[in-house]
C-alpha cells in the first residue's frame, strides 16, 4: 500500500558545512496551507523513514487523530564517520551542523511549512549519537527547539555538565528511553561502551531540571533499530498528541 502524504526532498547549498545538504520532508494527505503544523526534524533521516516506518506511522496517526498536524524531516549522513564529525559533541563538524540546523534547516521549513514560529511546535529526533544531539541543540537554542525525542543517546561527561548548566529545561518536552541490555555498545572507533548507567544519570539529572519528561527503560531493548522501532508509535502519540 503507498503512502498517502507526500515527500519533498529540498537541497540545501551550506555555507556553514561547505557542502549540499539534502531535506527530506514528509507532509501529511491533509497538508494545507489553512493548517499550522508542528515540525519533527530527525537526524539519520533515511533510518527513520525507512527503518523506523515514520512516514507509514504518520498516515496512520493522522488518520486515527492519534497525532496533531505534524510535518517530519528528515537529514541524514554520508557514512559513519561522516556522522560522527557532524553529530557527536566533539565532532569537527558538529559546532557547523548544529548552526546549520538552526540557521538554514529551520529557515527553509519555516518557509515551507505553516507552523507556529516558536519552539514548543519543533522537535528534534535522533537515536544514538542523533539523540545526543537533539539534546545539546536544544540545549543550547531553546527558543527554536522545544521538544527532544532521544532514543538510546550517547551520554558522556559533556553531555551530562551541558545539563547541568542549562537554565531552560524547565520549558521543555523531552522523550528519552534506553534499553536494559545496551551495555557493550559498538563505538565507531572500534570501543564498546555500556550506555546503560550514563543514561540513568542523565535521567537523574533531567528528573531534577524539572522537564516535562517522559523516560522508560526497554526490558529487551538492544542498541538496534528492531526497538528503536517498536517504540516509535509511544514516541509520536506522547510527544505530538
Amino acid at each position: 500500500m503507498g503512502r498517502k502524504g507526500t515527500m519533498l526532498v529540498k537541497d540545501i547549498d551550506s555555507h556553514l558545512l561547505n557542502e549540499k545538504m539534502s531535506v527530506h520532508i514528509y507532509q501529511p494527505e491533509s497538508f494545507s496551507p489553512l493548517y499550522k503544523y508542528n515540525i519533527c526534524i530527525m537526524q539519520d533521516g533515511n533510518d527513520y523513514f525507512q527503518m523506523g516506518r515514520v512516514a507509514t506511522l504518520s498516515d496512520k496517526l493522522h488518520d486515527s487523530f492519534e497525532i496533531t498536524n505534524t510535518v517530519f524531516a528528515g537529514i541524514h549522513y554520508k557514512d559513519k564517520y561522516d556522522r560522527r564529525k557532524k553529530y557527536h559533541p566533539s565532532g569537527e563538524q558538529n559546532k557547523a551542523y548544529t548552526k546549520f540546523l538552526v540557521h538554514e534547516v529551520v529557515p527553509l521549513l519555516d518557509e515551507l511549512i505553516p507552523g507556529y514560529h516558536m519552539g514548543q511546535s519543533r522537535a528534534l529526533m535522533g537515536d544514538s549519537l542523533a539523540g545526543t544531539l537533539a539534546l545539546v541543540t536544544a540545549l543550547k537554542y531553546p527558543n527554536t527547539f522545544g521538544k527532544i525525542i532521544m532514543q538510546s543517546p550517547y551520554v558522556d561527561e559533556q553531555v551530562l555538565e551541558a545539563v547541568k548548566k542549562s537554565a531552560s529545561l524547565d520549558s521543555m518536552d523531552i522523550y528519552h528511553t534506553i534499553g536494559r541490555l545496551e551495555t557493550e555498545v559498538q563505538m565507531t572507533d572500534g570501543n564498546k561502551a555500556d550506555f546503560v548507567e550514563p543514561n540513568r544519570k542523565l535521567n537523574q539529572l533531567l528528573q531534577e531540571k524539572g522537564a516535562t519528561y517522559y523516560y522508560d527503560e526497554l526490558e529487551e531493548g538492544k542498541h538496534t533499530w528492531k526497538y528503536w522501532q517498536q517504540d516509535m508509535p509511544r514516541v509520536l502519540t506522547t510527544m505530538f498528541n
